[in-house]
C-alpha cells in the first residue's frame, strides 16, 4: 500500500480553525473536503431548512400534480420498485405516503430470476394481475424502457418514472421522467447525485407543497422528516456520493433510525445486532441492515422487504426479519464459495488485467454483485462478475475510486446486451458469444479512464496527529463530519514512531489486537481486521494509519483504533 500525504497551506487551515471555532486537526479535515470559511458552518451544522426547492427538478412539479390528481379522484395506482435497498426503500416511502392520503396503491417488485432487472414486460404483466391502474409509477428503473412505457400507455395508463440510473440506451420521451442525469441543470450540484429514494423524497416534498397550497388537511399533518430513515438506508446502501443533499438527508435520517419507530426496521435491527440506542452508523446499513434487505431480492422476492418496511404488525415484522436473516445466511454461504472460485480464476488468468471480468455457469446471478465488490476491494481493480442466465452472462460491476464505470461501459457498449447504473456500481448483461471481446474491451477501457495502469492501492493520510490528541474531544469533533461514505470518506489518521510494548495478540487466526502508551502513559487500544498475515514487530518504531471509532462493549463506550496499515518508522 502506497502512503500519500499532501501538507495543507498552514495559513488557510489556521484561518479556517479560527473562523469555524474548531481544532487545527478538524480544520485540516475540512480543508481536504474543500470546505471554506464561508461554507464551514453549513457543513458542520446542516439543517433540513437547507433542502432546495423540489420544483427545480425537471418534471417534478408536473409529477406532483399528477399524483395530487390521483389522490383527489381516488385513482388506482400501481408502484413498481427495484429489488435492491434503494428500490425497496423508495417503494416503501411512496406507498406509505399515498396511504396517508387515502389511496390503496398496490406494489410489485421484479423477481430477479423470473423478471430480470427493472421495468420488464413480465414484471408489468404480474403487476397488472390486480387490474388496470390509472397511474403506473416505476421506481429505480425504467429510464430507457420506451417499449414497456408504450405498452402501458396504449392501455390508457399514465406512466411516471423516478430513477437515477444512467443507461446505455436513450431515455423514454413519452412519460413523466424524473432523473437528474437525463435532465442535468446548471445549478444542480446539491441534488445531482441523489439516488431514487432521495428523488422520491423530493417528490414527496413537492407533493406536500402543492397540496398545502390547496389547503389539503392531510398535507399539514405529515412530517416529512419521519421518512428520512428510509432515505438514509437507500442512500447509504446505493453507494452514491454523500455530499450535498445526500449527506444532509442521510445525516438526519440516521438520527431518525436511532428512534427505530418503524416496527419493521426495529425488528431488522434486532436480528442483525444493531443497537439503535448506541447510535446508527453507515456501516450498520452497509453491512447489517442492507444485506438482509437485499437478500430477499437476491434469493427470493424483495416484496417481502417492502412488506416489512410498511407493516405495523410486530409479530409479522419479527418473523419476516428472521426470514430475511435466514436468506442472508444462505446468501453468505453462496457468496463465500463464489469468492473462492473468483480468486482462483484471477490468480490463474486475470491478475494483471486493469479491469477484471469473471464468469462461471454455476454462479448465482443474485449474489455476484457482492462478490464484485469484494474482488474490487481486494485487488484494487474495477470488477464485473457474471452468472448464467440463458443466452446471457448477467451480473454486476463495482469500481474503485477514480474510475467511472458508466464511462467505462459506454466504451464497451457494442459488446453488451444491456447495462446501466452509476459510477461505482452497474448492472451488466453480455451475450455469451461476446464475453471474451467484452473482457478485453473492459480492461482496455479501464486503463484509459484510469489514465494508465492502476497502481498499488493508495492510502491517503488525512492528517498526522500525536497519540495524546486522541480522545473524546477529537471524537466529538469528528462527529460533525458524519456520515462517512462515498465522496465523504472517513479520515485516515497517521501516527509516527509508535512502539508496541509486546507482540500484538492474534485471534481467530485472522485478526490481531494491539495497545501502546501515549506520552502521558495513557494506554490506547486497537484492532486490525484480517491483518494477521502482517503483524507489526514489538518494541520497534512504526508508523500506523488508523480510523478512530467508538466501540460499545458490555455497556461501556471505549475508544478504539482500527488499524488500516503500518510501516517501519521513517
Amino acid at each position: 500500500m502506497r502512503w500519500t500525504y499532501t501538507p495543507p497551506p498552514a495559513d488557510e487551515v489556521g484561518a479556517l480553525s479560527r473562523s469555524a471555532g474548531v481544532s487545527p486537526v478538524l480544520a485540516e479535515l475540512l480543508w481536504r473536503r474543500d470546505i471554506t470559511e464561508a461554507s464551514a458552518k453549513q457543513f458542520l451544522h446542516p439543517t433540513l431548512a437547507e433542502l432546495s426547492d423540489p420544483f427545480l427538478l425537471q418534471n417534478l412539479e408536473a409529477s406532483a400534480k399528477r399524483i395530487a390528481q390521483a389522490i383527489a379522484e381516488r385513482e388506482q395506482v400501481i408502484v413498481l420498485g427495484d429489488y435492491d435497498v434503494d428500490g425497496v426503500s423508495s417503494t416503501a416511502l411512496l406507498v406509505s405516503l399515498l396511504r396517508r392520503f387515502g389511496l390503496n396503491p398496490s406494489f410489485v417488485v421484479p423477481r430477479r430470476m423470473e423478471d430480470g432487472y427493472g421495468l420488464s414486460r413480465s414484471a408489468i404483466d404480474r403487476a397488472l394481475e390486480v387490474g388496470k391502474p390509472d397511474l403506473f409509477i416505476a421506481l429505480d428503473c425504467g429510464t430507457n424502457s420506451q417499449a414497456e412505457v408504450t405498452f402501458l400507455q396504449e392501455q390508457g395508463i399514465d406512466v411516471l418514472i423516478i430513477d437515477h440510473h444512467r443507461e446505455g440506451e436513450g431515455s423514454v420521451d413519452s412519460a413523466l421522467l424524473i432523473n437528474p442525469h437525463v435532465y442535468p441543470g446548471d445549478d444542480d450540484a446539491t441534488w445531482r447525485n441523489l439516488c431514487t429514494v432521495g428523488l422520491v423524497f423530493k417528490l414527496a416534498h413537492g407533493l406536500l407543497k402543492h397540496l398545502r397550497g390547496e389547503n389539503h388537511p392531510v398535507a399539514f399533518r405529515i412530517k416529512l422528516r419521519e421518512y428520512l430513515d428510509l432515505v438514509a438506508m437507500g442512500t447509504i446502501a446505493d453507494l452514491v456520493p454523500l455530499t450535498g443533499e445526500n449527506r444532509l438527508m442521510a445525516r438526519h435520517g440516521l438520527r431518525i433510525l436511532e428512534s427505530a419507530a418503524r416496527p419493521g426496521v426495529r425488528a431488522l435491527m434486532e436480528v442483525s445486532g444493531v443497537r439503535p440506542e448506541l447510535g446508527v452508523q453507515p456501516m450498520d446499513i452497509s453491512f447489517r441492515l442492507g444485506p438482509r434487505i437485499n437478500a430477499s431480492g437476491r434469493l427470493a422476492d424483495a416484496a417481502l422487504s417492502v412488506d416489512l418496511m410498511l407493516s405495523d404488525d410486530v409479530q409479522f415484522c419479527f418473523e419476516t426479519a428472521q426470514q430475511l436473516d435466514s436468506f442472508n445466511r444462505e446468501r453468505q454461504d453462496i457468496e463465500r464459495q463464489i469468492v473462492k472460485d473468483a480468486e482462483k480464476l484471477i490468480e490463474k488468468h486475470y491478475k494483471h488485467h486493469a479491469g477484471i471480468v469473471l464468469y462461471a455457469d454455476e454462479w448465482h446471478p443474485g449474489v455476484v454483485g457482492i462478490v464484485a465488490g469484494r474482488v474490487s476491494r481486494q485487488y484494487n481493480r474495477p470488477c464485473v462478475v457474471l452468472g448464467n442466465e440463458g443466452e446471457l452472462a448477467k451480473g454486476s460491476g463495482r469500481s474503485v475510486d477514480g474510475v467511472n464505470l458508466v464511462e467505462v461501459l459506454a466504451d464497451c457498449d457494442k459488446f453488451l446486451g444491456s447495462w446501466g447504473g452509476h459510477p461505482m456500481a452497474v448492472g451488466v448483461a453480455v451475450p455469451k458469444e461476446k464475453l471474451e471481446d467484452f473482457r478485453e474491451a473492459f480492461a482496455a477501457a479501464v486503463t484509459v479512464h484510469a489514465g494508465g495502469d492502476i497502481e498499488d492501492r493508495e492510502l491517503a493520510i488525512s492528517t498526522w496527529i500525536k497519540a495524546d490528541q486522541i480522545g473524546p474531544r477529537l471524537m466529538d469533533e469528528l462527529d460533525a463530519l458524519h456520515p462517512f461514505g462515498q465522496a465523504n470518506s472517513e479520515p485516515v489518521f497517521g501516527l509516527r514512531g509508535i512502539q508496541f510494548p509486546k507482540n500484538p495478540d492474534v485471534f481467530k487466526e485472522a485478526h490481531f489486537r494491539f495497545s501502546f502508551e501515549d506520552e502521558r502513559r495513557r494506554r490506547l487500544f486497537g484492532v486490525a481486521w484480517k491483518m494477521a498475515h502482517k503483524v507489526p514487530p514489538a518494541r520497534t518504531p512504526v508508523d500506523i494509519a488508523v480510523h478512530l471509532r467508538w466501540n460499545h462493549f458490555n455497556d461501556r463506550k471505549l475508544l478504539q483504533l482500527e488499524l488500516i496499515d503500518w510501516r517501519l518508522a521513517k
